[in-house]
């Protein structure tokens, strides 16, 4: 009878512990003490049980604050070139084809990276992928801020790309997908690694907090190119022959995130499902009892825990993996990344994986592409209305304000020589539209969020497209400047398509396939971001209106190719 009294008693709740005394003739008498107790436990626990156990405290947010960070900065970095351009042109004789070109190349860099890191993420190790890619993309960084051409700008933010996406999309990705935050994909191995300190039931409010993260950085990036690019200051470096002006500066900026996450994460350990799935039970644990006592602040009761229970797992997947881990040849390893890519185009989900591409494609064609002369375009229309002009279309604007980069490569020609044509600040419209424009962002993916179950995801995507593809048509024919202004905008929210096709796709494929389907269509998202600037580069001086024509039409053929998306009509 005694031991069935002991269990009763282990398990009754509360940090106070029970104390009992029998005998063959009492009666049971229990009474509670104001001594904590240790949690002992014997047997073994689940994983997923043991971070529970851990509690959500400082461990956590630490984590999620880093995480979202991280992501931040990678939007610092490849998209905060675009405030740079317009002013950077003279310094580095940039003519608006190479700013196409430096507009691209770092996603360029991160379509050729991203299956190799998600790959070696998976099989290495999430925090040994990302944190020697941290400290190479700041290095990276800090070369482009002191680069005198166009040709070794474009090499540094290759690499600046190159290191900054870490992509592998595990299985837990599919709630960040299907509740809509606001990424684009990017660098997802940091989700992962934040994921695994988590339980499934906590896994989901982990990510949504590194996403409010990511969305405060989204916001506050016009806000940091306004401070610093704006200011009056320069000074010349005789050993490298350059003059060091703010823009310079604001690239070195928006690499300090990665700089200052990577020490922080110096200081946290590998995920510990990793480490699990590696056999590694005791550092595991370890990891476990250092969550808790950040957690609990050393005045919780003490956690024995001394086991944990292995999780079952398929044995084809069990011995890829042993083997993914363990191989060292090139040859291997990208013929273990091909048979994990090749069923996506394969008999039944070759329609399904083509038509997810697609869609990517044609978002990110002008979310991105499209949004890298965001800035600029709005430099020249605010430049136009400085001279009088108050009524010119967005392409009248671009023809009239042309920089002839000819006249600056004279050997008698210098930036100081000639302020009428090179532009030291951006302004200050061109930063307040930004603002705006992400701020809309952040509400919209909240508002896709609440209303996507309800409405379906058809008609959400018919809708922005249909209605930004629209609006890029209609901006070739108003000669107002702030209505264009704000089509551009409308046209430029087609990125909320990004997490809805993301749904679609995780919706379409099974669980085996579903994670690497996520990474292609992305991949291919990527690839229109390098197409979209490109066309963009090579046609705005010239052809102005086709290019926005190209950007509304294919927006309105990617609203029709959403009917033809497999299941597209169920609603959940």
């Amino acid at each position: 009878m005694t031991p069935n009294i002991d269990d009763a008693i282990e398990k009754l709740p509360g940090k106070r512990s029970a104390h009992y005394i029998t005998n063959e003739n009492s009666a049971l008498i229990q009474f509670f003490s104001s001594e904590p107790k240790d949690v002992t436990y014997q047997r073994p626990v689940k994983l997923d049980d043991a971070l529970l156990m851990t509690k959500f405290g400082i461990y956590n947010l630490c984590l999620i604050t880093i995480s979202g960070t991280i992501l931040a900065a990678v939007l610092l970095e490849t998209l905060g070139i675009s405030y740079v351009l317009p002013v950077a042109e003279c310094d580095l004789m940039l003519t608006t084809k190479e700013k196409g070109v430096l507009s691209a190349i770092s996603f360029a860099g991160i379509i050729c990276s991203s299956h190799l890191w998600g790959f070696l993420a998976d099989t290495r190790g999430r925090k040994t992928v990302i944190l020697p890619t941290l400290f190479l993309a700041f290095a990276s960084t800090v070369l482009s801020s002191f680069t005198t051409s166009f040709w070794l700008i474009t090499i540094t933010r290759f690499f600046t790309g190159f290191f900054d996406t870490v992509l592998s999309f595990p299985e837990f990705m599919r709630k960040l997908l299907s509740m809509f935050c606001s990424i684009s994909g990017s660098s997802a191995t940091i989700y992962a690694y934040l994921g695994e300190f988590h339980a499934k039931s906590n896994s989901s409010r982990a990510i949504i907090g590194a996403s409010f993260v990511f969305g405060v950085g989204c916001i506050l990036l016009p806000l940091i190119a306004w401070s610093v690019i704006n200011q009056e200051w320069e000074f010349t470096l005789p050993l490298l022959d350059i003059v060091y002006r703010p823009w310079r500066l604001f690239i070195v900026v928006c690499g300090l995130p990665s700089l200052v996450c990577g020490i922080a994460l110096l200081y946290f350990p590998e995920s510990p499902k990793f480490l699990f799935s590696r056999g590694q039970e005791q550092e595991t644990i370890q990891i476990v009892h250092k969550m808790y006592r950040w957690n609990t602040a050393g005045k919780g009761p003490k956690l024995e825990l001394t086991s944990l229970l292995q999780e079952t797992e398929a044995q084809q997947t069990k011995v890829r993996r042993e083997e993914a881990a363990s191989s060292k040849s090139v040859l291997r390893l990208l013929k273990q990344m091909w048979q994990q890519t090749a069923p996506l185009f394969m008999g039944q989900y070759l329609k399904r994986t083509t038509i997810i591409c697609v869609l990517q494609f044609g978002i990110y064609l002008t979310s991105n592409g499209m949004y890298m002369f965001f800035p600029d375009i709005l430099n020249r229309i605010a430049e136009l209305e400085d001279q009088g002009i108050v009524r010119t279309s967005v392409c009248q604007a671009v023809y009239a304000t042309q920089v002839d980069i000819s006249r600056l490569q004279q050997p008698d020609a210098n930036a100081t020589a000639l302020p009428e044509v090179c532009h030291q600040k951006l302004d200050i419209s061109a930063y307040e539209h930004s603002f705006v424009l992400e701020t809309i962002y952040a509400l919209g993916f909240a508002v896709i969020g609440l209303i996507i179950n309800a409405v379906g995801k058809l008609p959400i995507l018919v809708f922005i497209f249909g209605f930004c593809g629209i609006c890029g048509i209609l901006i070739v024919f108003i000669d107002l400047p702030l209505l264009a202004i704000w089509f551009y905008v409308i046209l430029l929210t087609c990125g909320f398509c990004i997490s809805v096709v993301n749904a679609c796709t995780v919706d379409l494929f099974p669980t085996n396939l579903r994670a690497m389907a996520v990474c292609i269509s992305l991949m291919f998202g990527r690839l229109g971001s390098v197409v979209g600037a490109n066309i963009v580069g090579f046609l705005l001086d010239s052809q102005c209106e086709l290019t926005f024509w190209i950007s509304g039409i294919s927006l309105l053929g990617c609203g029709v190719l959403s009917f033809f998306i497999p299941n597209i009509y169920k609603r959940n």
